[in-house]
Formats: structure tokens, sequence, C-alpha cells
């Protein structure tokens, strides 16, 4: 009886000193990290940065190393941008979740288009909305042509260079065809790599031709799924509370800020604005660019 009393007196007291911790220490508490991947991929300006694997990867590493995960959820927003920073976080993002042994669940906002929808493969389901848009599995690549313009300013253009293709593609040269022609077999090959990665992502899921689905073509969310670029409707927080339970935690793991960001070795507010004050001198180029990431976002009516 003594034995008894004893064992209900300790469970007792470790019932209540189990109050006390945090809930996602507490045995048996579901716990889904939550990051967020939002904006143009690459995109990097003194004033503008975008989205890298450099950028993100403190944050993937500590979402997937968070005690009692059940899974990790990404939450995407992003019209794409560069191939190779693209291709570069969905690895990162799969090599986290095999070395975890965590499954991927991914959330579609606005869009997840190009190399957004390819970071998107490194789920093991992608969930949208109905009006989500998804795909865009293509490579593009743009420029204008100058040279008639200097000439009626009567600017005259030098340039040198060693190499015959260093100066491939010059906005203000005119349009070489052979040039044109080394463009489209790069973009060919890119396209390839990008395709190779979504049959391989999603694999028998895919019910597109490729004609249909590798032509840069984007479609909604019920149209995504249908050809198999997408898995299910949803949101968020009803989808985990229903496989994880009401009580599931989905703490946002975020970028560090203020004094510990520069502890972690990224910029302070007043380093940023040195370097923004610095950067003024390429303010036309900021333009440039702040336009061109307009413009990727408003080719999906953003």
């Amino acid at each position: 009886m003594a034995e008894q009393l004893n064992d209900r007196e300790g469970s007792g007291l470790a019932d209540k000193l189990m109050k006390f911790l945090p809930a996602r220490f507490r045995p048996g508490t579901a716990v889904v990290p939550v990051v967020r991947l939002s904006g143009v991929i690459g995109a990097v300006t003194p004033l503008r940065p975008g989205m890298s694997l450099a950028g993100v990867a403190r944050v993937l590493e500590r979402a997937f190393s968070y005690r009692n995960a059940k899974a990790v959820a990404l939450v995407i927003n992003s019209p794409g941008g560069s191939p190779v920073q693209s291709r570069q976080i969905y690895l990162r993002i799969k090599q986290l979740a095999a070395e975890k042994k965590l499954p991927v669940l991914v959330f579609v906002e606005d869009v997840a288009a190009s190399g957004g929808y390819m970071i998107a493969c490194a789920g093991d389901e992608i969930i949208c909305d109905p009006s989500s848009i998804l795909g865009s599995i293509g490579v593009v690549g743009g420029s204008f042509g100058f040279q008639e313009a200097i000439k009626r300013l009567g600017i005259e253009r030098r340039l040198y260079t060693a190499g015959a293709h260093k100066a491939m593609l010059d906005p203000f040269l005119p349009e070489n065809p052979d040039d044109v022609a080394k463009l489209k077999a790069l973009q060919r090959e890119i396209h390839q790599i990008f395709i190779s990665l979504v049959k391989e992502s999603r694999g028998t899921r895919l019910k597109g031709s490729d004609d249909t689905l590798f032509t840069g073509e984007y479609w909604a969310g019920e149209s995504s799924i249908a050809l198999g670029l997408a898995d299910s409707i949803g949101d968020l927080r009803s989808t985990l509370r229903a496989r994880y339970g009401e009580k599931v935690l989905t703490p946002v793991i975020a970028q560090p800020t203020g004094l510990l960001s520069g502890l972690l070795g990224r910029k302070s507010p007043g380093a940023g604005q040195l370097s923004a004050m610095e950067s003024m001198a390429g303010l036309p180029d900021e333009l440039i660019s702040a336009v061109e990431t307009r413009a990727i976002w408003a080719k999906f009516g953003f």
C-alpha cells in the first residue's frame, strides 16, 4: 500500500512539473515547424535581396532539428527566378528530410511557379488553394536592343574583349543569330534539368503529357491537381490539425533579427543602411532590377 501511494505521489509531482515545461518539450506533443519561402529567387541587389540558399539554409536547418517535430511545413509564395538557387534550395530540403527522416508538406499560397515550383517539388505532398498558381516549368531570358537609340543620340559604343563570344548578346550591339542559337541551346539544357527534377519528384502522380506539362504554361489549383502537379486543396492550419490533432503546434521558424542576427553572421540594420548608402551609385541597376522583379510577379497577375 505504501509503495502504491509513493508511486501516485511521484506521478502527481511529475505531472505538475510537466505543466511548467514549454508545450513543445512535453512528451507526446505534436510539433510541425513552419518555414516561409517567399519572393523572387536569386534576384540579389544591394537594396532588394532575393531568396537564396545562403539566406534560407539556417532557417531550414533549425526547422528540421526542432524537438518533437512530426513533419516540416513549407509555405511557398514565389514566381521563380534563378534556376541554380532554386535547385540548391530544393536539394538542401531533400537532404535535411532524408537525414532527419521527416516528411515535408508544401503549402502553396498565391504562386509556386518556375523556380518556386521547383522548390515545391521537394515536398512529399503539395497542397494548394483553389486560386493558387502552379507550374511554369520552363526557362526564360530577355534583353533589350539599344543600338539604334545610342546611334540617334550620337553615342559611340566602345567595347574591348578577348574571346570571340565575350560580348555575346550585348544590348548595345545588333543581335547576332549565332548568339541567339547558343542562348537557346543553353536554355534547352537547363529546361531538361528542370523537367527531370519534376519527373523524379512527382513520379507516377504526373498525369499530363510532356507537351502539356513542360511548355512553361501554368494552372490554378484544381487543374494542377488534375495534372499531378499538386496533391490536394487545403490550408496549413486545417490540414495539420486534421493529421496531427487539434493541439498540434506550428511554430514559424524565421530569420534571426537584431543583435542575434549580427552574432549569427547576418548584417545588422546599421550595416545594411551603410551598404545601401554605398550603393547609391548603382541606383540605375537597382531600378532595373526592381522593374524586372515586378515584371516576374506581374506575369502571374500579382
